[in-house]
């Protein structure tokens, strides 16, 4: 996990514990948690939506001339 062993995630862990104290914490993840489920609703729609878009888009027209003697330009 990013190269850190258990005894630098202790550190890590502690500090975070020092700097926002144990009533903080619980809030900050929650908030946190909230912000993933909103990322995670509005990249679901963006992604419908464009499969959506792409599977409206007609097909392009095709030139009378190019089709009658087969010829492409």
């Amino acid at each position: 996990m990013f190269g850190l062993g258990p005894q630098e995630l202790i550190i890590i862990l502690i500090l975070v514990l020092l700097l926002f104290g144990g009533r903080k914490i619980p809030e900050i993840m929650r908030g946190l948690g909230q912000g993933l489920r909103e990322f995670r609703a509005v990249s679901s729609e963006a992604t419908r939506d464009l499969q959506k878009m792409t599977e409206a888009e007609p097909e392009p027209k095709r030139d009378d001339a190019e089709s009658k003697d087969g010829a492409h330009v």
